[in-house]
């Protein structure tokens, strides 16, 4: 069964599915507008028959125009003058009085020869307003009307478009149609604690007034992509039970100056004679970034800029003391305008990471309150195969294996399916057409097993979890997936070089066993060179270069990319970068060379088991290194 937050959703969409006469009514216009021209524009009697008829006393009475020319002609007591087409033409037999209609021409004899044939006719005022009206007035009539029904069909007020330009298109959602609350809400504990007492603000306000403290007017949240900063807000709004005023940041900015800034004074209209209430704003850097760069790239003062404007006066000029809260979401908060992040405007900024071991664990049991679980799921090591994921990975990992069940007609999602929803996810779909030869297998088995081997023979490198050489995804062959033992927020020095092993690991073993490289190891060696870039730019782990560090600013991310060429060290010091850079790399490539060369026998049975298996799990790489490990156990 549908909830109204369902319906509210659909609503959009059904605002598109028109009726049919919908459509009809633009043939049905073209039609109209031909009928109307054709009727001005040519009349069904040609004037040279006309004047034939004349002189053949067929013309009983004339009325003179312009542009027409109408009248009664005489039915025949003859044979007809006009030929069988002009005949056919009139679409009136001249066995009686018949009306006709033609296109008056420059004639000045014309009132001569009418007297001379007995003929009486009368003048007619020049210019005929109801077709007028009809030409004019119908089309667009018929336009404004059809605007007005489908502004109607898509909740917008009589007018449409044409009235409704400036207008707020903020979505309004009372307590009871947000449908989501805290304990929808997982894996972010800190921010929840942070946004309760904004609820407690709502809900008991006078808590906080007696002892002259002041509502916080606006609350930003900032975290990366899919780590719930929309879900938080509308759990703020399903809390507190107050309306919910719901728009992006891009819906007011327009082509059109003035459109953005009229907007947001009527969205703070609106929340002002619902409040308490909150108004939340997503994607805030689309209205908010910040003012002067596009000055400074050609674009000047634009309507994104005078939407900021309108936005700064507003949060400046509104009653907090009413209930009315401003939350905003963005990912990008170091492009934003600094008056918007001052005390007194965003009061508070809630900062939301990717969730921990816990989190992950917290979020996946919400996610499976809908899903048909097989006891043998365990959510917890589920949580631990996922570092890095954040909520919306995890919720699409979730939908991902209950569909997979769903297309193999089972009744639980057991392991098997969320194992191949983390692999889909992690490395792309699966390529079932694409076929490799027999010797792509063999380079791209040795390189996996490269990776893998390394990753289990240095201390500090994640475990391997799993080894595939099925196809992936766009360009991946293969893969060796690690799972942290872990939580982990600082990284030695000992750590980062030996996952900088691990990364060089399917480049060496291809040039031990083959004796040449491939192209398969792109995207190994992209790693590793930002990772050594990063060491000694960032982290100061060179000897030779001290403890300077050597990227740009914080202050230059406000600007374009194109704009900070300019480096901050001299062509010396990136020699020396460059050097550094290099040693890494060459160091890591003779550590693991000496590592697969010592253990090449190992290499060569990981790599045929993978060319047999295809893929291969934690638990048969354990019992694979344990069989090599025991003989030589027993030798010594």
């Amino acid at each position: 069964m549908n909830t109204d937050q369902d319906r509210d959703r659909s609503r959009g969409k059904d605002s598109l599915r028109l009726p049919v006469w919908y459509w009809l009514l633009i043939p049905a216009f073209f039609l109209l507008v031909q009928f109307v021209t054709r009727t001005l524009g040519a009349g069904p009697l040609p004037y040279s028959d006309f004047k034939q008829l004349l002189h053949a006393g067929k013309v009983r009475e004339v009325t003179i125009g312009e542009p027409f020319i109408t009248g009664t002609l005489k039915k025949a007591t003859s044979p007809p003058v006009l030929s069988k087409e002009a005949l056919a033409q009139l679409k009136c037999p001249l066995e009686r009085d018949c009306p006709f209609t033609t296109v008056a021409v420059a004639d000045p004899a014309l009132v001569q020869q009418l007297q001379d044939a007995g003929v009486r006719f009368v003048g007619q005022a020049k210019s005929d307003w109801l077709l007028t009206l009809l030409a004019w007035g119908l089309p667009f009539g018929l336009l404004f009307w059809a605007s007005n029904m489908l502004a109607k069909k898509s909740g917008l007020s009589p007018g449409g478009w044409l009235f409704d330009v400036g207008k707020s298109h903020a979505r309004v959602y009372v307590a009871s149609k947000t449908g989501i609350t805290f304990a929808d809400v997982a894996g972010i504990d800190e921010a929840k604690d942070e946004l309760m007492e904004v609820v407690a603000f709502l809900n008991a306000p006078e808590r906080y007034r007696r002892l002259g403290g002041k509502i916080p007017k606006g609350v930003l949240i900032v975290g990366a992509p899919g780590t719930g900063k929309t879900l938080l807000a509308k759990a703020v709004a399903g809390e507190a039970g107050v309306p919910f005023f719901s728009i992006s940041g891009s819906e007011f900015v327009e082509m059109f100056v003035g459109v953005g800034a009229a907007r947001v004074r009527d969205l703070f209209a609106q929340a002002q004679e619902k409040a308490p209430c909150i108004i939340f704003i997503d994607e805030l850097d689309a209205l908010g970034r910040a003012r002067g760069v596009a000055g400074i790239a050609g674009g000047g003062y634009n309507e994104q800029e005078q939407t900021l404007n309108q936005l700064l006066v507003e949060m400046d000029g509104f009653d907090t003391n009413k209930g009315v809260i401003i939350l905003a979401a963005t990912n990008r908060p170091e492009i934003l305008d600094q008056a918007l992040l001052r005390p007194g405007r965003f009061d508070r900024h809630i900062a939301l990471d990717r969730p921990d071991l816990t989190g992950r664990a917290q979020i996946l049991a919400v996610h499976a309150r809908q899903v048909k679980l097989a006891p043998a799921v365990d959510l917890a090591l589920v949580a631990g195969r996922t570092a890095g994921f954040a909520g919306a990975d995890l919720a699409n990992l979730i939908n991902e294996a209950a569909l997979l069940a769903g297309r193999r007609n089972k009744e639980q999602v057991d392991n098997d399916d969320i194992d191949e929803a983390i692999d889909r996810i992690v490395a792309g779909l699966q390529k079932k057409t694409r076929v490799m030869s027999q010797m792509e297998k063999e380079t791209v088995a040795y390189h996996e097993a490269g990776h893998a081997l390394i990753a289990q023979l240095r201390s500090h490198a994640d475990r391997v979890a799993k080894i595939s050489i099925i196809p992936r995804g766009i360009a991946a062959l293969g893969y060796t997936q690690q799972v942290p033992t872990e939580e982990r927020y600082l990284l030695k020095k000992t750590e980062l070089l030996d996952r900088l092993d691990v990364f060089l690991g399917g480049r060496v073993a291809e040039e031990l066993v083959f004796g040449d490289v491939s192209t398969g190891a792109q995207n190994d060696l992209q790693l590793a060179t930002d990772m050594a870039r990063h060491m000694v730019t960032q982290y100061a782990m060179s000897e030779h270069l001290g403890l300077a560090t050597f990227e740009q600013g914080s202050a230059g991310l406000i600007y374009p990319a194109a704009m900070l060429e300019k480096r901050l060290y001299s062509e010396r010091t990136a020699r020396a970068i460059d050097a550094e850079i290099s040693a890494l790399l060459c160091a890591a490539h003779r550590r693991v060379t000496d590592t697969l060369s010592a253990k090449r026998a190992l290499l060569t049975a990981l790599a045929q088991a993978l060319q047999e298996k295809e893929t291969i799990d934690r638990a048969t790489l354990d019992a694979l290194l344990k069989q090599w490990e025991t003989p030589q156990a027993e030798t010594k």
